[in-house]
């Protein structure tokens, strides 16, 4: 059902080549079946094309007609703007695939003609390597067929979760944007690690496989992450006085602020756009 299927990304940033690259690697689509676009960095399309074997189309020279799926890839800010420069010449089975945080399926079923297809997704740049967590949420007229189809495309990125679209701002708060959260967590424990002498590479691998090991654990062991931290945590042993500073330097608080700050940055960014679209405010 997919092999033969063309797909254009519209935006040429980070998110879009995660998700490029686990395509291309995973197999499933051609490379030659791959186009990418933006608005005027040509380097940046020559890089894509080279590194992965796809076309890279100025924005001005993109033709759309024979494209099965269209990927919203570029600056939420630039979506309604883009989306109006292609609007008129959609096919009804053309399916529309927004991969930006804060944009609702409404949104976009308000600037594409009546009964087009749109679905919203949510990728991390896991992608990449394919081990994202992708949610998707469909908008009213995406067909069952249509669903089926963007799992199996984005189950070649990684795991793939239906999610009601109103869960969506805090899906972006934990998978979305978690990969940032450990990105720093890593930082800050090979930054401390390095102070002992230990070869950075050294360090950097230690840490990268404790938290994959850590990862497993949670997949593979039918246990909460709450019963997995009492097991391995002995009354006065070195876990325990981690954790106790952990606690006791909001260790917690932090998480779970992280998460709620971008949730609500995902949903300002669609009360913006909705605002601009109504001519009472201004996307900022």
């Amino acid at each position: 059902m997919l092999g033969k299927k063309k797909i254009a990304f519209l935006g040429a940033g980070s998110m879009a080549e995660a998700m490029i690259s686990g395509i291309v690697q995973s197999k499933k689509l051609p490379a030659k079946n791959i186009i990418v676009t933006n608005r005027s960095n040509n380097h940046r399309l020559k890089e894509l094309q080279r590194k992965y074997g796809i076309t890279g189309v100025k924005r001005d020279n993109l033709d759309l007609i024979n494209v099965d799926i269209i990927v919203l890839a570029m600056k939420p800010k630039d979506a309604e703007t883009s989306l109006q420069s292609f609007s008129d010449s959609l096919k009804p089975n053309q399916l529309i695939l927004s991969v930006l945080a804060g944009i609702s399926t409404s949104f976009i079923e308000k600037k594409v003609p009546f009964g087009q297809q749109v679905i919203r997704v949510m990728p991390n740049t896991s992608s990449m390597i394919g081990e994202s967590a992708t949610a998707i949420s469909p908008g009213n007229h995406t067909s069952v067929q249509n669903i089926s189809l963007v799992q199996e495309l984005l189950q070649s990125i990684g795991e793939v979760y239906e999610i009601p679209e109103e869960k969506m701002d805090i899906f972006t708060g934990i998978a979305g944007s978690g990969p940032a959260y450990f990105y720093y967590l890593m930082e800050q424990m090979e930054k401390e690690a390095q102070k002992s002498g230990l070869n950075s590479l050294i360090i950097r691998k230690i840490i990268a496989q404790t938290v994959v090991g850590a990862a497993k654990m949670i997949q593979e062991q039918d246990t909460s992450p709450e019963v997995l931290r009492e097991n391995v945590t002995s009354p006065n042993g070195t876990t325990a006085a981690g954790l106790e500073a952990l606690k006791g330097n909001g260790g917690g608080k932090a998480i779970t602020e992280a998460i709620k700050h971008a949730a609500k940055r995902s949903k300002e960014i669609s009360l913006q756009l909705e605002k601009n679209a109504l001519g009472t405010g201004v996307i900022g």
